[in-house]
């Protein structure tokens, strides 16, 4: 497979995964901004998206429709969902031919219905859930097109190891970010609510009842979040799968290059499932979720360097 036809099939499948990790977020930050407007912000999620802009989190407040607005339709973001959606649509043109008829028309339908105008009009006068649910739905459409229709050879491989990056890198995020307040304010560990946001922020809160029988617990969740090998988007879970759809890509051609990446996935692997909350929290929480997150991205340069060809 040619080096920019192999990095088309990984930053599509980034994007649209990051895609639907924001849109998830958003919608039950939304739900919490409504349930109880004392002490609830949107800094975490402008800092999730667009870093540690202080004089961006100043400029949107905590006006949620003014943050929906700017998440979603708003140009000058570059992570905003229209960007993302647009960036994927590029990537998916350039291998056109390599995919499914089905596929492409999802994913045209995707970013017909984000570009939209009417769309920015319904963030303003309607109901914010019903208007990203209409979004959320477009990619679970792209990803069932996806799972039913791609061929099982070099190009899902491909799009399966960008989109297990990018969710582990986002559970880290999150984790990350809701983690931090708790330093400062010590009672936010055995605030349920808290946790709960958290939970169903990464489709986790089901799971996590059926898990635990002792209430919403800080540690708990960190356990779930970092390695629970059956939750879909733990960090253990996706690493897992990084490995095994890069493993499909080995061949004579690119023993060495293979080697190398899979040297590193398998450190980190070997890293995140010999460890336990209570030797992560000795660590320090933060300092562990910072280095497994620059590992992820060592794996995403490796794979630029050695299969992308620098593209």
């Amino acid at each position: 497979m040619l080096s920019r036809v192999a990095a088309s099939f990984y930053w599509l499948s980034r994007y649209i995964e990051r895609s639907d990790g924001i849109l998830r977020m958003l919608k039950i930050n939304y739900n919490s901004s409504q349930d109880s407007t004392e002490g609830f912000t949107w800094a975490p999620v402008i800092r999730i998206s667009s870093g540690l802009d202080e004089e961006l989190e100043e400029k949107l407040g905590n006006d949620s429709r003014t943050v929906l607005r700017y998440m979603i339709t708003d140009k000058s973001n570059q992570n905003s969902i229209l960007n993302i959606i647009t960036f994927a649509r590029e990537n998916a043109r350039s291998v056109q031919e390599h995919i499914p008829k089905d596929l492409w028309q999802c994913l045209n339908e995707y970013y017909h219905t984000v570009k939209d105008p009417k769309l920015d009009i319904r963030l303003q006068k309607e109901d914010p859930i019903t208007v990203l649910d209409v979004i959320i739905k477009q990619v679970m459409l792209y990803y069932g097109t996806a799972e039913i229709t791609m061929e099982r050879g070099q190009g899902r491989s491909f799009m399966n190891i960008g989109k297990y990056l990018e969710r582990a890198i986002q559970s880290i995020d999150i984790l990350d970010i809701k983690y931090k307040p708790t330093n400062a304010n010590p009672t936010l560990l055995t605030d349920i609510t808290y946790w709960k946001h958290l939970l169903l922020s990464i489709g986790g809160y089901e799971l996590y009842l059926k898990t635990y029988r002792d209430g919403l617990e800080a540690q708990n969740v960190i356990e779930q979040i970092i390695l629970n090998n059956d939750f879909p988007r733990s960090v253990i879970y996706s690493v897992n799968n990084i490995q095994r759809y890069f493993d499909r890509l080995k061949n004579n051609s690119n023993v060495n290059d293979y080697r190398e990446i899979s040297f590193q996935i398998g450190k980190l692997q070997s890293n995140i499932k010999y460890s336990s909350v209570k030797s992560i929290t000795n660590q320090g929480l933060h300092q562990f979720l910072t280095l497994i997150k620059d590992d992820l991205y060592k794996i995403g340069n490796s794979l630029n360097e050695y299969y992308f060809a620098n593209s």
